[in-house]
């Protein structure tokens, strides 16, 4: 029985011991005193047997109580030592689980570390990297600041101006045509010096071409903030500029019988060529009244290119001849080659027909050895073999030599 039970049970024996202790005082009370001596004598006696049984049922009571209660400390002691095994097994294994855990997250975690290493490092070589080019581009950017800073300055001045045109107009000559077909800084019987003729032939003649600059009333012109009035002034002047550099031109280095009837104004700038063939088309159709060309570098470079054609064709014909000649040799040469090769055709045919006569006497040999060895060789067949085979060797000895 458990132990929590006994003071319960206790408790309720007092309680009968008790309730009859009452009960026999009230007996006592109620019987008649005649009776009391005897029933008490009586009473007494069965009282203190039923407490003397009592008390022994209360003793094996209390024996066997404390006998459970150490059967099942004992139990409890061995269901506690059995739980705590398995609670040590468990948190063993537990441990262990949670070891392995934390191994392999430690792995993965230091794998993950490697690798954000690795990649920061590589990011950080990726920026240096970038930041070494960006340093590189500052460098160009303020190297080609400079540059445009020297382009202004250089642009700035008329004399600067003009011998810039001058040098790209000579780049672009020079990789263009052949030595032999233009000349710098050419002076004309008027004693007039242009800054490139070019000598095409006739009867085009020899063209000059001159660089001409009219930049500083185009800045005003397209210039910010500039007022409508001041604008208007800037377009007057600076078509101005153009006719007098037309007018320049045209009497300067067109000279009738020496070079062409027209002469090529080079304009170094793509956006000055631009303004003037966009909204100035009467300085354009003054220009080729004039018989003066306006290009820009690009247009240039295509007038130039279709003169190198012009000049390649005439070279070209003056070829001919040789070229005729060439023809005509390479044609005798031709003629040869054709007899030669039907001679060598006619030799193949002849030594065809020849094998394929030798292929028939072989045939034949062969057919009347094969008689031989079956014994159905005649005599008279055998003098008839002889001729053939000698016909078919001297044959074929001719066609040998």
């Amino acid at each position: 029985m458990p132990e929590y039970m006994l003071p319960g049970l206790v408790a309720g024996l007092i309680v009968i011991v008790v309730w009859l202790a009452w009960r026999m005082r009230r007996l006592e009370q109620d019987l008649p005193e005649v009776l009391v001596g005897e029933v008490g004598a009586a009473l007494a006696g069965q009282h203190r047997a039923m407490l003397g049984d009592l008390h022994d049922g209360l003793a094996r009571q209390a024996d066997r109580l404390a006998e459970h209660a150490r059967a099942d400390r004992d139990l409890l002691q061995r269901g506690l030592a059995g739980a705590s095994g398995q609670l040590a097994a468990s948190i063993e294994a537990m441990t262990r689980s949670v070891d392995r855990r934390l191994e392999t997250l430690s792995g993965h975690v230091n794998e993950r570390l490697d690798e954000g290493f690795r990649k920061t490092n590589e990011t950080f070589t990726n920026v240096m990297a970038r930041l070494a080019t960006i340093d590189e581009a500052q460098k160009k950017i303020d190297g080609l600041t400079t540059n445009v800073v020297s382009l202004q300055e250089l642009l700035g001045d008329k004399r600067a101006r003009g011998a810039f045109g001058e040098v790209q107009l000579e780049a672009l000559v020079r990789n263009m045509l052949p030595p032999d077909s233009y000349e710098f800084q050419h002076t004309l019987p008027n004693n007039a010096r242009v800054d490139c003729a070019l000598r095409l032939p006739e009867p085009t003649g020899l063209v000059g071409v001159d660089s001409k600059f009219p930049l500083e009333n185009y800045h005003r012109m397209v210039g910010q903030g500039v007022s409508d009035i001041d604008r208007k002034l800037a377009q007057t002047a600076f078509r101005a500029d153009v006719r007098r550099h037309v007018d320049a031109i045209a009497s300067k280095y067109i000279i009738p019988n020496v070079t062409s009837d027209g002469a090529v104004m080079f304009v170094p700038a793509e956006a000055v060529f631009a303004e003037i063939h966009a909204h100035h088309p009467e300085v354009v159709a003054y220009a080729q009244g004039r018989r003066v060309w306006i290009v820009s570098p690009t247009t240039l470079m295509a007038v130039l290119n279709t003169a190198r054609a012009v000049l390649k064709d005439v070279e070209t014909r003056k070829q001919v001849h040789v070229i005729k000649d060439a023809l005509g040799k390479l044609a005798k040469d031709f003629a040869r080659f054709d007899e030669r090769m039907n001679a060598l055709a006619r030799h193949i045919e002849q030594a065809s027909k020849d094998v394929q006569d030798v292929q028939v006497s072989s045939r034949k040999i062969t057919a009347h050895f094969q008689k031989i060895e079956s014994a159905q060789l005649d005599q008279g067949a055998s003098d008839e073999l002889v001729p053939v085979v000698v016909a078919h060797a001297r044959r074929a000895e001719g066609g040998a030599g």
